[in-house]
């Protein structure tokens, strides 16, 4: 059990004997009124997004998950295939439990996973992935980083928008979090 305030993102928790997964929570003060914390939660079974408001001293049980790494091996129709790095069964994953991290997906990358009772009920990539830029407008010469930015295409098919002296068939580093492009790849 931890109280309501300790909650952060990503963290597993139960809430009325169903396991839910806060997207967001929000520490809120307003004046001389009792402060409570105004949360997202995703219900892992229905995929349902609930927004629930928690007084500060409430207690929110806390499930045992384990947390492992795998490997993303390929995608087979919807599901995606990945390795337990120790026993190396192949799981496949439903495009639910991916979600937005589908679009950084490549090959042989380490996958960060919470397992509760059998199920995976997250996946995390790193916050920095390397992706392969395979199609984008000639870089032009001479362009230094300035604020115009071109649309670049990466080897997972995701869009995304890079300086003008990016190009084709260069690696660059994207932050997952955001969507963003960082720099490019050393």
């Amino acid at each position: 059990m931890i109280k309501a305030v300790d909650l952060n993102k990503g963290r597993t928790i139960l809430h009325h004997g169903e396991l839910a997964i806060v997207h967001e929570a929000q520490h809120v003060a307003k004046g001389n009124k009792r402060s409570y914390v105004q949360t997202k939660l995703k219900m892992v079974k229905s995929g349902r997004i609930l927004d629930e408001r928690f007084r500060v001293d409430d207690r929110v049980e806390i499930p045992f998950v384990e947390s492992k790494t795998y490997e993303f091996l390929y995608k087979e129709g919807e599901n995606f295939v990945v390795m337990d790095e120790e026993s190396f069964d192949q799981i496949p994953v439903s495009p639910d439990v991916v979600g937005e991290a589908a679009k950084w997906l490549k090959p042989n990358e380490k996958i960060a996973c919470q397992v509760y009772e059998g199920q995976m009920v997250t996946f995390e990539l790193p916050f920095v992935v390397e992706l392969e830029v395979t199609d984008t407008a000639p870089s032009i010469k001479g362009a230094t980083a300035t604020n115009q930015l071109k649309e670049a295409i990466l080897e997972t098919g995701t869009k995304i928008r890079v300086p003008p002296f990016i190009a084709l068939g260069e690696k660059v580093r994207v932050d997952t979090r955001t969507g963003e492009y960082m720099e490019r790849a050393k």
